[in-house]
Parts: C-alpha cells; structure tokens; sequence
C-alpha cells in the first residue's frame, strides 16, 4: 500500500521466486535469494551491477536450485547480449 507521497507504507512485501513465480511465503526458511554479477561481454570485466535471483525452498527440496540458477544466468546474459547489441548498432 501507498500513501499519499507515493512511499511504500507495507511492514511485508513478499518475494517472488524467479524460477516459478510463486509467492515466497514469511515462513519460507528454505528460500534464498542470490546476486549475480553482471559482466560486460566484451571485455569480461565486472560492470558495478548485479541482478537478484529469488528461489523458493519448494524448488531447493526438490534439489533443482543448481539448474533454475543455471537457467536464469543464461537468460540474463542474453538479455544483457541484445541489450549490449541494441545500444551498439
């Protein structure tokens, strides 16, 4: 909920797992969430920035926490490749 100056007034905002798009519940103690360091493609070298991976322990007792973080590092990096190609063409 907002106020009138347009800040967040709620105590909880809950996450979203990244991988499945579930809620991750308060009582989720299973859940962890990573920051991946982005890399610029050309040189190879760490930019500053990081994006935030949400997993939910749903995912971590199911022992696929390795491929859905596998799975998103390869689609960030080619959301970083065509954003890179886009601002250079």
């Amino acid at each position: 909920m907002q106020n009138e100056h347009g800040e967040n007034v709620d105590l909880y905002i809950p996450r979203k797992c990244s991988y499945t798009s579930r809620l991750i519940g308060a009582k989720d103690h299973g859940s962890i969430q990573i920051n991946i360091a982005n890399i610029d493609p050309v040189t190879g070298s760490y930019k500053g920035e990081s994006t935030a991976f949400a997993l939910s322990g749903y995912i971590r007792n199911k022992s696929e926490g390795d491929m859905a973080l596998s799975y998103l590092a390869e689609q960030n990096d080619a959301k970083i490749a065509a954003a890179a190609a886009t601002m250079e063409g």
